[in-house]
């Protein structure tokens, strides 16, 4: 009986600990900026568990910076990566913390696009044309079922998904203890945060240069001009080269600057690319 209480768990989170986060949840996009858009939000919708988790103020201090990093997800899948999240920073030793961030980021992408096609584009159509159609038939009580309908879903499956989050990350993580289970999820989910990454470079970020490059040939006595265009050999080298390499600078300088100058570092390239299209070399 000693020994089962040694191993237990110190600071078990309690359903008015979800509550909590599920409260703060809702006020997640308030502090919504172009760093780490959610990441604010998050760090305090995650808060009161790092409380209970960590009550020495150097391990709540690690633990709040650990989630000051860019994230972004659909609200409503918020609540799932949330509670395992938070389930991660109970269970996990000290040493497998940093498998938390990757789980965030590979999770992120996926579920947000669920959440949108779920939420934003199943659900609140429905519940719309349903409101609509009693709302033309002149009854005020069209667009109240409408918000009541959506907010069923809509808030119930936050406070829902916080707690399924937590409690089966919790039961998997406690039946799997072995550190290799925690260093396989954080390989899978650096992964999928990698091909979400590199998908986005090659999607988002369009670079392109208009030069061209005119070669002379003298062939049996007679000069030609031929027009090379600078773009098309990037392309048949590489497509998307440009974007990746400007991708790979900024991301070298904030590494190197731990972020610190991201504000100047965005008006700098503003400014450079103003002048390159100035001179048509963008």
């Amino acid at each position: 009986m000693t020994d089962e209480k040694l191993t237990a768990p110190e600071h078990k989170l309690n359903n008015r600990d979800l509550w909590r986060m599920f409260m703060r949840l809702n006020t997640m996009r308030i502090t919504l900026n172009y760093e780490t858009l959610q990441g604010i939000g998050f760090m305090r919708a995650i808060a009161p568990a790092l409380a209970k988790i960590y009550p020495d103020k150097k391990d709540l201090s690690e633990a709040m910076k650990r989630h000051l990093v860019f994230y972004n997800s659909h609200v409503n899948f918020d609540a799932v990566i949330l509670g395992l999240s938070a389930a991660m920073e109970e269970t996990t030793p000290a040493n497998e913390k940093e498998g938390i961030n990757p789980l965030k980021t590979g999770l992120m992408g996926p579920l947000a696009g669920l959440g949108d096609s779920l939420i934003k584009f199943t659900w609140l159509p429905i519940v719309g044309s349903i409101g609509a159609s009693i709302a033309f038939g002149g009854s005020v009580f069209g667009p109240i079922l409408m918000f009541i309908l959506y907010n069923i879903i809509n808030m119930g499956a936050r406070y829902y998904a916080v707690s399924f989050g937590y409690k089966k990350g919790i039961d998997f993580l406690n039946s799997n203890q072995q550190s290799d289970v925690i260093q396989k999820i954080s390989t899978m989910a650096n992964v999928v945060g990698l091909m979400v990454v590199g998908a986005l470079i090659s999607t988002v970020i369009k670079i392109s240069t208009p030069i061209k490059i005119a070669v002379h040939s003298n062939v049996s006595s007679k000069v030609g001009n031929n027009v090379i265009s600078l773009q098309s050999m990037f392309d048949k080298i590489m497509p998307g080269l440009l974007s990746l390499l400007v991708t790979t600078a900024v991301y070298y300088i904030l590494k190197k600057t731990n972020g610190k100058h991201a504000p100047m570092l965005i008006i700098a390239m503003m400014v450079i690319v103003v002048v390159l299209t100035y001179f048509k070399i963008l």
